[in-house]
């Protein structure tokens, strides 16, 4: 209705462990749910937070790289033509000097952008984004972006590839999933809009990237929202408010969210931190719900679903509104076909 283009879909790797969606499992689904809304445009599908484990790295760094290159294949495979690779865990964050502290993070993007481009299918670019922030932690500066650029560049020249990254993931303050106040509920922060201003402007005049990425956004304020087209983000991922108008809807049924609490406590009780409310911790793991009660609440009546589902419409016209994507779909569908 609101004629969009620019939406990605996207599943992360920890969100594959969690919901028991493969990657083509994902795809599937998401195509399908376009052809049954009618929709009419080009689909873009994203493997997001193609995140290296940095305990197991550290400990074996070839059988975590091996682990990360087959689920990229198996993501190519479920035709997902944009990857995020995330070697920001890899960040020694504790070096003083910008070119040690990326320098993991440089050399194992450079290794997995090869990767790519040696296995995406034929006259297919496949977007590539990195990331120089870990999520959660310190917000990210142009010294940081400047050294791993430095470093990426470098390794991909030395690799013979001519076509590197196109966006940058940096951390602006944000957690994904917010930060919880012990009622449960997501703490107002403070994004740093400066920081997406002046690297988006590096990003772009000096390493002629399309701009930066914010993730963790969808629990921020709502009047932030407008200001994030203003700066010139180039992509915002949204996904955790979703998940608090599925828990908080009344459509949903009490006993079945009783239930998944209780399947929580039962499977995941013993990682409950001592500082940390019973709020807390159910907001911090009923993700895990997911794979387990994926049937039930496909299998939930079309009252509830028609209920909750207009929950999320709202919430979805708000976005769409504020960030600015409205009358989209017509610059998408001028894209060429990404098959020749």
């Amino acid at each position: 209705e609101m004629e969009v283009g620019w939406i990605i879909m996207e599943i992360a790797r920890s969100e594959i462990g969690y919901t028991g969606h493969s990657p083509f499992m994902y795809s599937l689904l998401v195509i399908a749910s376009a052809l049954r809304e009618n929709f009419r445009g080009p689909v873009f599908i994203q493997g997001d937070h193609f995140q290296l484990n940095r305990k197991e790295f550290f400990e074996n760094p070839g059988k975590e790289i091996g682990k990360l290159k087959s689920l990229i294949l198996s993501a190519i495979e479920a035709d997902f033509y944009n990857i995020d690779i995330d070697a920001s865990t890899l960040v020694s964050i504790d070096e003083k000097e910008p070119l040690k502290e990326q320098e993991k993070n440089g050399v194992v993007t450079a290794e997995l952008t090869e990767f790519i481009r040696k296995n995406q299918p034929e006259k297919i670019t496949i977007n590539i984004g990195g990331e120089i922030g870990e999520i959660g932690k310190r917000n990210s500066t142009p010294e940081d972006l400047i050294a791993f650029m430095s470093i990426y560049l470098d390794e991909i020249k030395k690799r013979g590839i001519k076509e590197g990254l196109t966006k940058i993931s940096i951390q602006t303050g944000t957690k994904h999933g917010g930060f919880v106040l012990p009622d449960g509920t997501p703490a107002k922060i403070d994004v740093d809009f400066e920081t997406i201003e002046n690297l988006k402007k590096l990003s772009r005049e000096k390493y002629g990237l399309g701009g930066v990425v914010q993730h963790g956004a969808s629990t921020l304020p709502k009047e932030l929202f407008k200001k994030f087209p203003e700066v010139g983000t180039l992509e915002i991922h949204l996904a955790t408010e979703f998940q608090n108008i599925l828990f908080s809807s009344p459509s949903i049924p009490h006993e079945l969210k009783r239930e998944m609490l209780e399947y929580i406590i039962k499977k995941f009780g013993m990682e409950k931190k001592k500082d940390e409310t019973d709020e807390q911790f159910f907001y911090r793991m009923r993700k895990f719900c997911a794979e387990e009660f994926n049937k039930k609440l496909w299998e939930l009546t079309d009252e509830n679903k028609e209920g909750y589902m207009k929950e999320i419409e709202e919430y979805v016209e708000f976005i769409f509104t504020s960030l600015g994507v409205k009358g989209t779909i017509r610059e998408s569908r001028q894209l060429p076909p990404p098959r020749a």
